[in-house]
């Protein structure tokens, strides 16, 4: 299989309209346009029922107490974790493209419910945790969110988009499952996949 993007080039950096949050002068960060990516892919193999997409960044610390804080800095070697940015199950086998902006077109205070999209079925995104507990920001993220990483991080942050072709029609998720439930709902049904990179930093230095 094969996954290619009009939005950004694999390996290369993305631009601010596909992200959550970008560089602001004062404040360090400010809400960009937070559109999602157009994607498309190609040779899924002839027995494929449905499609997952699922966008992650391995490049989240793991540690938050210096994240976004005056004077401090994320260092580079810090341990690092998965955070989910998209997750997408239930995508019709004659899908093979996703416009840019159609499943996110700017910020969502407090997020967007999950469920149908407009292809597929959307769980919620790591910033439903990122956020519980903020009475500004709080709520189930829905679909896709881009990129928001710690602007005093000295690492330069990863999006992973991967497509999963699978065996049946539907991993049977609803309401406000995750990216890890979609990684197991989907194990032993994998026909193929691909994957295209992107990074992003909001640090000016990175």
């Amino acid at each position: 299989m094969e996954i290619r993007s009009d939005s950004f080039a694999d390996g290369e950096r993305m631009d601010e309209r596909l992200a959550l949050g970008k560089h602001a002068d004062v404040g360090h960060f400010t809400f960009s346009d937070n559109r999602n990516p157009h994607l498309a892919w190609s040779g899924a193999p002839a027995r494929t029922k449905s499609f997952v997409l699922i966008c992650h960044d391995p490049d989240v610390p793991s540690v938050g107490d210096d994240v976004n804080q005056e004077g401090k800095t994320v260092p580079v070697d810090l341990p690092r974790v998965d955070f989910f940015h998209w997750v997408l199950v239930d995508v019709p086998a004659g899908t093979s493209e996703i416009a840019e902006g159609s499943h996110a077109d700017g910020v969502t205070v407090g997020g967007k419910t999950p469920g149908a999209a407009a292809v597929g079925v959307q769980g919620v995104n790591d910033y439903t945790s990122w956020f519980a507990g903020n009475p500004d920001m709080g709520g189930d993220y829905g679909g896709y969110d881009g990129p928001g990483p710690p602007w005093n991080d000295l690492r330069l942050h990863h999006y992973v988009f991967t497509i999963y072709a699978l065996d049946v029609e539907s991993v049977g998720l609803s309401g406000s499952f995750t990216g890890g439930d979609a990684r197991v709902a989907i194990e032993g049904h994998v026909l193929g996949q691909a994957a295209i990179t992107g990074s992003y930093a909001i640090n000016p230095d990175v």
